[in-house]
């Protein structure tokens, strides 16, 4: 199931009665990166996704949260996990987008305190500048490389390497190698 970021922007940029041209001056980004995501034309960086929410004012658990309540789940299949796309952006928040950032959700993070996700980060992929949050976060690598900056802390992680850490911490995920990165991470309260 694949998670329609653009629609769910403009129906809540709708709900606050705000133009798109009123939500970026709030948010101090583009009318058009604001109409490219509404058109689905391109995935902001989960730091830019977070800029722009913080106009509205919501959250990303809110943004990301399930609207119709479903029936409480144990066993999910691959096909189950809920997607979320974001377009990693490179450099230092830079607008080119790389492909290759996707969050496949363990259920619905308005049902649990704790959220699973199994991330897939494409070589070059980039979460884009650092961004904090209220939560802890933990995860381990499974195969790749991962670069993970916490505070003024930078660690690269291979296979079987994790990190846990305060997501109040200014934060940044990328791959710095040359193979797709997997891993397994947890975060809590949920985020998406």
């Amino acid at each position: 199931m694949e998670f329609d970021v653009g629609e769910r922007l403009k129906r809540h940029r709708k709900a606050k009665g705000l133009s798109q041209r009123q939500l970026a001056a709030r948010a101090g980004v583009t009318n058009g990166m604001i109409s490219m995501i509404e058109q689905n034309h391109t995935s902001p960086s989960i730091s830019s996704l977070k800029k722009i929410l913080e106009a509205l004012p919501l959250t990303l658990g809110e943004f990301f949260a399930i609207d119709q309540p479903q029936e409480e789940r144990v066993f999910f299949r691959h096909q189950d996990l809920r997607i979320v796309r974001t377009s990693a952006m490179h450099g230092s928040g830079g607008e080119s987008p790389v492909s290759g950032l996707q969050m496949r959700l363990v259920g619905a993070s308005g049902q649990h305190g704790l959220q699973m996700l199994h991330e897939i980060y494409e070589p070059g992929a980039d979460t884009g500048e650092p961004y904090q949050h209220e939560a802890e976060e933990a995860g381990i690598v499974i195969e790749g490389q991962l670069e993970v900056t916490v505070g003024d802390r930078v660690q690269v992680l291979g296979p079987g390497d994790a990190y846990i850490f305060d997501s109040r911490l200014p934060h940044r995920f990328r791959n710095i190698g040359k193979t797709p990165c997997r891993l397994i991470s947890a975060v809590t309260p949920p985020t998406f």
